[in-house]
């Protein structure tokens, strides 16, 4: 087992043998940045100031040889070799919700363009996803991958979870959803996850980038900007890749 500290903050937390340095943090109730835990985007890339890790496996345009050079990590990925000094911002806007393994039933498929699908998840009666608008859920499958997907509403309007999915050519899950689901089939997923939330002590303006089904989150921190009364400058830029036929 290894110790590490954050900086500036001073906050610590033990990682077990063989555990990367993003999951230990997040079972201990410490949120560091993340996106895909894949080592395939970059979100949680932060910089070793003492120690060393194994790098583990990661694509190579998330985290560069010369990045490498200058002390930096994957913390998705890296697994600690040593007690270690990390430059990494802990958020504490996500500390506290708590992250579940949740059956779900589809409420309902609707077909918004020809290659993106609405879905609509009803939760267990005795059951609510505390979640912050941006955050995702990841869909857990029988043989044992995962498909990671953006809540599309706000927190204030989740009697069902809003999921934004486009069809990927010769993606089984995608598949699956546009030509086998049917309504009140049975899911399972882990959420919420991700750190793409409104930071609200801010009061800078606010420039939301998006294309496809990107606009998902954007579109539940929209919302639960307008319904909080949020006033900052929002401006929102959204991309297709081609014309498409909406419904």
């Amino acid at each position: 087992m290894h110790s590490v500290t954050l900086q500036p903050s001073g906050l610590q937390f033990q990682v077990e043998e063989g555990e990367a340095i993003l999951a230990a943090a997040l079972r201990q109730g410490f949120v560091l940045p993340y996106g895909c835990k894949s080592g395939a985007c970059g979100s949680c890339k932060g910089k070793i100031l003492s120690g060393s890790v194994d790098y583990g496996v990661y694509q190579a345009k998330a985290l560069t040889e010369e990045e490498k050079a200058q002390g930096k990590a994957l913390f998705c990925q890296a697994k600690p070799l040593s007690d270690l000094v990390l430059e990494a911002r802990a958020i504490g806007a996500a500390k506290d919700i708590q992250i579940k393994k949740l059956p779900c039933r589809v409420q309902t498929l609707e077909r918004l363009a020809d290659d993106v699908m609405r879905l609509r998840l009803k939760l267990p009666a005795n059951e609510k996803l505390v979640y912050l608008a941006g955050q995702f859920i990841e869909f857990l499958l029988k043989d044992g991958s995962r498909r990671s997907f953006s809540m599309a509403n706000a927190p204030h309007d989740a009697e069902f979870l809003e999921l934004h999915v486009r069809r990927v050519a010769g993606g089984q899950f995608t598949d699956h959803v546009f030509e086998k689901m049917k309504e009140r089939d049975i899911l399972r997923f882990e959420g919420p996850l991700g750190t793409f939330f409104l930071r609200e002590e801010s009061d800078k303006p606010i420039v939301f980038v998006a294309s496809g089904t990107g606009f998902a989150p954007i579109k539940a921190v929209i919302e639960h900007a307008l319904h909080q009364g949020i006033e900052r400058q929002m401006t929102l830029y959204w991309a297709a890749g081609a014309r498409r036929t909406c419904t």
